[in-house]
């Protein structure tokens, strides 16, 4: 159930609605999680539109792109890693109309500490989460 940021300079994207949902798409597509609604409720992207100026690199720079995920401990490991990252890169460049983009898009991978991951008022472990999916599967089966 990633949390995804980005941060990209106002205007460059035509429909920020559309690439926010593209990109938890591909995360949770990535991630390989069961397609419940626990989690594509709680897989969800902000798009963080900047205005002019805000966006600089060392020689002043302006056109980057910064995407940040955030999971729970250990859900990416190192293929996922490297296909989340592929993915959100090129999504956001074909949304912003420009392959170039590809060569000024960063994406920061993080993760929650063990424990650190609050939905539903409570903080969870990875058991927590893992014992919460299976018992909205089961339920779901039986419904």
């Amino acid at each position: 159930m990633p949390m995804i940021d980005l941060y990209v300079t106002e205007g460059l994207l035509a429909e920020p609605q559309v690439v926010a949902r593209r990109l938890a798409e591909i995360v949770m597509g990535v991630e390989q999680v069961p397609d419940i609604p626990m989690f594509r409720k709680n897989t969800a992207a902000f798009v963080h539109e900047l205005p002019s100026g805000a966006i600089r690199n060392v020689d002043g720079d302006h056109d980057h792109v910064r995407i940040q995920v955030l999971t729970n401990a250990g859900a990416l490991d190192r293929s996922k890693q490297i296909a989340v990252v592929e993915q959100l890169t090129e999504a956001v460049a074909k949304a912003a109309g420009d392959p170039t983009l590809v060569d000024r898009t960063w994406v920061l991978l993080t993760e929650a500490a063990e424990g650190g991951w609050g939905l539903w008022g409570h903080a969870h472990t990875n058991d927590e989460l893992v014992g919460a999916a299976r018992a909205e599967i089961a339920k779901l089966g039986g419904a």
